[in-house]
């Protein structure tokens, strides 16, 4: 099991809301490992129906990840603006990245998207 399966603080100390991240942190990296395993013993088996029930049981293991990746998400503003950055998309995901953290838009256009050419403020300047 992973390093960080049990809370490093007091429990008394966390809030409910930190706890059941917790949860649901725990939960991905179960269900993520759990797919790893699977993957291996399909690779592993010679047996195509047993590799078959393997698969399945993999697939379901990612279905569970994606529903608790989905419960922090809407909790969590923070990873839902990454995950918005990066799912679903092609290309460099660190080039994504430096467009990201530089707030450029990768359409050329110098603007933002609140239609800020980045300059600043221009008034009281001689």
């Amino acid at each position: 099991m992973a390093q960080s399966a049990g809370l490093h603080e007091p429990e008394g100390k966390l809030s409910p809301d930190t706890i059941d991240r917790h949860r649901a942190l725990t939960s991905i990296q179960e269900e993520l490992e759990a797919v790893d395993w699977y993957a291996q013993r399909v690779d592993a088996t010679s047996d195509p129906d047993l590799a078959a029930v393997l698969a399945h049981n993999r697939d379901e293991e990612k279905e569970h990840a994606a529903m608790a990746i989905e419960w922090l998400r809407r909790r969590d503003s923070v990873l839902d603006e990454h995950l918005r950055t990066y799912l679903f998309t092609s290309g460099s995901i660190v080039g994504m990245e430096h467009e990201a953290e530089s707030g450029d838009d990768g359409g050329g256009s110098g603007t933002d998207s609140s239609g800020s050419l980045g300059i600043g403020s221009l008034k009281g300047t001689r």
